[in-house]
């Protein structure tokens, strides 16, 4: 039986922080908000959580922030169209890969032992939950934004008036989602190393 949902924020390195949210079934009351930082944090949070078997867990796609020298790059990665045909951009260090694969053992280890795990990838949630602001992405006016609409749309009235950290917001996204699935009104939109990536 389902008593908690969990939602992951998962930085695209250690140096980039997580955030990590728990909410209850039955009240839908948040219960849980950390920030982590490296993958043995992670670890460590899923070895000593006791509802593992019995939460629906979903863990964002963290950008793979690896790339080549050039600042037109770094903008370029996220918008560049894909082809099969590899020697069409001579995709030198892997610099088409979108997705880092950060954390995908520790993920697919717990769906191997039979825990609920799925993917999501945040802005694409955001934009299908409404929670899609005109302003620049994790600046402090789209987190102001985020965290209001959270607390107004979606009836978290647990979070507190000052600004809360970006991956804590976002993890809160994934226990919507995480919801959402164990209700059946997910689709998998892709998979990715193995698990499915999910949304509305």
């Amino acid at each position: 039986m389902i008593t908690h949902y969990v939602g992951l924020s998962l930085g695209a390195s250690s140096s980039v922080e997580s955030g990590v949210a728990v909410r209850e079934v039955s009240t839908g009351k948040l219960i849980h908000l950390d920030k982590l930082f490296s993958m043995s944090d992670v670890q460590l949070f899923f070895d000593n959580y006791v509802s593992l078997k019995n939460s629906t867990i979903c863990v964002s796609l963290p950008w793979d922030n690896t790339m080549l020298e050039g600042k037109w790059r770094v903008h370029s990665k996220h918008y560049q169209l894909i082809h099969n045909d590899e020697n069409l951009f001579l995709n030198r260090d892997n610099w088409m890969q979108r997705f880092s694969t950060r954390g995908c053992e520790l993920l697919s280890g717990l769906h191997d032992a039979g825990c609920d795990v799925s993917r999501f990838e945040v802005y694409l949630a955001r934009q299908r939950l409404n929670l899609y602001s005109n302003y620049k992405e994790r600046s402090s006016a789209d987190c102001k934004f985020l965290q209001s609409a959270l607390r107004l749309e979606y009836g978290f009235d647990e979070l507190p008036q000052n600004m809360m950290p970006v991956a804590q917001l976002e993890a809160i996204i994934g226990t919507i989602l995480a919801e959402a699935k164990l209700a059946q009104n997910t689709k998998k939109i892709f998979e990715f190393k193995g698990l499915d990536v999910i949304n509305l």
